[in-house]
């Protein structure tokens, strides 16, 4: 089986979300969970399947690529399969991230869970939003007439308008921040409660919406001295958290660790911690090789470069993408098991030539990813990074936003808990290899360095 290095290319692009709900996509699909320490996806599932008439607010969380928006869709599969009526959708559709607020977040459930049920033929029209929509067509001059038209088109009206102009968008929230309460009854009785109904009279086990992206929300800091996120999920998380259906939100990771983590479970997980989605171990506590860890990213890839081959097949076919199985697990070991990162490697080393790929170009795709992420630490960062190798431990939202954020740290988890390392590619730079060199020959605590 010859390898098609332009399919290869197009499935390693790694700004691309695999639906596991396609059957190209699925083909390239690695369940990771064996490894990862824990099954997330299946605790979010069996939360919902097993209440399946109660209501459920369940937080996802993790790093920036590292596999959230797949497995989301894969939860979308599964539940699906078990007849529950599945809404999910990317919040950035709808919102402005850098300016976002409760009634936001809230209009745009409403606009998407409708157009999904009016793509099932179930069209529902809240009497609430009828008079609303009359008075915010006077706010914006547009007039808004829910006769003859979707509800999804009103609502696709107001955020079109709204979306690009923060003047507007600040009109219009002034006119609906005091109608929170009143917005939230109306999705949740005449909305949602019609449709639930509609919904089990067809078979269905009831409504699941999952809202992906929100981890997205940037952390810009609120006149109030809050940040945004703080300002969404703690001190207004009570409000989303009441949406009469199974929710799944994603959160940014950022909260995990705040002082106020604590205020967020009972606030929105109803006492439940936030489901973090950890890296795939490439390495272990004690510093060795995880090898069933990088022996899943080798099937990573192998899959997108002959993804109707068998595992048994990949080995015989290695060799026509690289000059080695070295290689390849040298791609998967700096990657830290950070999906993305890996995936974007080899697309690098496409790039640069066609496979098979030899030792000189990866370890210039790897020069240039190190080079990259090492100009951006400055002397007090590579002092916390030092301490996370010591320590394996992340504490609190400002080395949180230091080290995590950029990349230069990661997070996995095993049968003792989560715990920390350093991004794999850093330990390639010269300030990291003398520092090692010193700690081990003096002893020196990291603070002296």
């Amino acid at each position: 089986m010859p390898l098609n290095v332009a399919q290869f290319f197009k499935a390693c692009n790694p700004s691309h979300t695999l639906s596991y709900t396609n059957p190209e996509d699925r083909k390239y699909y690695i369940d990771f969970s064996s490894v990862r320490g824990t099954n997330l996806i299946q605790e979010l599932r069996r939360t919902i399947d097993l209440l399946p008439e109660e209501r459920t607010c369940q937080l996802f969380t993790g790093h920036v690529g590292c596999g959230k928006s797949t497995e989301l869709l894969r939860l979308k599969a599964e539940l699906e399969g078990q007849d529950f009526f599945v809404v999910y959708f990317e919040s950035s559709e709808d919102l402005d991230m850098s300016d976002v607020d409760v009634t936001d977040i809230l209009m745009a459930i409403a606009h998407q869970v409708s157009e999904k049920l009016e793509a099932n033929q179930i069209r529902i029209k809240p009497n609430y939003f009828i008079n609303l929509f009359a008075e915010v067509g006077e706010i914006l001059q547009t007039p808004i007439d829910l006769t003859g038209v979707e509800f999804s088109v009103g609502i696709s009206k107001v955020t079109a308008k709204t979306k690009d102009s923060p003047k507007l968008r600040s009109q219009l929230r002034q006119y609906m921040e005091p109608r929170t309460n009143g917005i939230l009854k109306s999705i949740n009785e005449e909305l949602f409660g019609n449709a639930i109904a509609e919904l089990k009279r067809r078979g269905k086990k009831g409504l699941v919406v999952i809202i992906d992206n929100l981890d997205r929300v940037d952390a810009r800091q609120l006149q109030t001295g809050r940040t945004q996120p703080e300002y969404l999920f703690i001190d207004r998380g009570d409000q989303l958290s009441r949406l009469n259906c199974h929710v799944v939100y994603t959160i940014p990771l950022g909260l995990v660790f705040s002082n106020e983590n604590e205020t967020l479970k009972q606030r929105m997980g109803g006492g439940i911690s936030p489901k973090v989605l950890p890296m795939v171990p490439v390495k272990n506590r004690n510093g060795s090789e995880d090898k069933s860890g990088i022996n899943l990213l080798r099937h990573m890839i192998l899959a997108r470069a002959f993804p109707d081959a068998t595992i048994k097949q990949w080995v015989a076919f290695l060799p026509q993408v690289f000059d080695s199985l070295e290689l390849l697990d040298r791609l998967c070991l700096v990657s830290g098991g950070h999906v993305r990162n890996l995936l974007g490697l080899v697309w690098n080393c496409i790039q640069q030539s066609d496979p098979p790929f030899s030792r000189d170009t990866i370890e210039q795709v790897i020069r240039e990813r190190r080079d990259g992420l090492a100009r951006a630490i400055d002397d007090d960062e590579w002092k916390l990074i030092f301490q996370v190798v010591k320590n394996q431990s992340v504490k609190g939202e400002i080395e949180y936003q230091t080290l995590l954020r950029s990349m230069f740290v990661f997070e996995y988890y095993d049968s003792q808990g989560g715990w920390f390392g350093i991004n794999p590619i850093l330990t390639e730079t010269k300030r990291y290899q003398d520092w090692l060199a010193a700690d081990s020959k003096h002893g020196r605590d990291v603070d002296e360095t």
